[in-house]
């Protein structure tokens, strides 16, 4: 199971989202900062920051 928080990209922000493939993470990342933090345009550093922050989820029962 894999797991992004996106406080750890921006500060303060307590969405996070969790699912067996990262494709799925990201997906759902993206969407969020275009929703949530406005982000019109998503730079391929942003999907590498996105992907760096892509942990294996430690409570995955």
């Amino acid at each position: 199971m894999k797991e992004f928080h996106c406080g750890s990209l921006v500060p303060g922000c307590d969405w996070h989202t969790r699912h067996e493939e990262e494709a799925e993470v990201m997906r759902r990342a993206v969407e969020h900062l275009r929703t949530t933090h406005g982000e019109d345009t998503i730079r391929e550093s942003m999907i590498e920051a996105i992907r760096s922050r892509i942990v294996e989820a430690k409570d995955a029962a």
